[in-house]
């Protein structure tokens, strides 16, 4: 197998295109350009030709797993998980990853941390918080420390009464009861919730 033309992508920085002489078009890093020592014009044995099929293959996944990362923040887990998708195996996606966290592209510590912000701000309890961790991946050694950066539930408790009730407790005991079910679906215990009614002169009923 011949390599007809070695050039660079005018697209992707760093990217080579390597066309070979059947037409095909392999996608590769700078350092497969130099691991094997291409250049236009090299004939490859059946092995070196494979050998580059799956490196430029690597490459590629390294590519979409980089570009993945820098679009959103995930989990490692996640990464692996999307990896395994693009029919990735098992150990080549653990590999990328590792590469990934070498880089400061994959943070499960900071991912957590900022999973915790986001839904604590819009409102949520520690329960929403836990499960959020969970549903991502992010290992339970880090939840701990992840969850000191949540916001009060006092204070967001009185907050969401405050816009429900515009600072008035209601007479119908039934919006009281919804009020309570509410926050507890967000992720609030019965316990803080029945502190925040309390501070209305109400109490929670609570369906535990």
């Amino acid at each position: 197998m011949v390599i007809q033309d070695l050039k660079p992508s005018r697209r992707v920085e760093g990217r080579w295109l390597a066309v070979l002489e059947d037409g095909s078009i392999l996608r590769l890093g700078e350092g497969e350009v130099v691991d094997f020592a291409l250049y236009a014009g090299k004939e490859l044995s059946e092995g070196e030709a494979e050998a580059l099929t799956q490196a430029a293959r690597r490459s590629g996944l390294r590519q979409k797993a980089l570009n993945l990362l820098t679009s959103k923040p995930m989990s490692r887990r996640e990464l692996e998980q999307k990896l395994r998708s693009w029919e990735a195996g098992e150990e080549e996606a653990a590999a990328i990853a590792d590469r990934m966290e070498e880089l400061g592209f994959l943070n499960d510590a900071a991912y957590a941390a900022q999973v915790v912000r986001y839904y604590s701000a819009k409102g949520y309890g520690e329960r929403k918080l836990r499960d959020e961790l969970y549903r991502r991946g992010i290992p339970r050694e880090l939840w701990d420390e992840a969850l000191e950066g949540a916001a009060d539930p006092s204070a967001a408790i009185e907050e969401f009464l405050r816009k429900k009730w515009r600072g008035t407790l209601p007479d119908d005991p039934r919006e009281l009861k919804k009020a309570s079910d509410a926050l507890a679906r967000r992720g609030y215990s019965w316990s803080d919730i029945g502190e925040g009614l309390r501070r209305y002169g109400a109490e929670a009923e609570s369906d535990e």
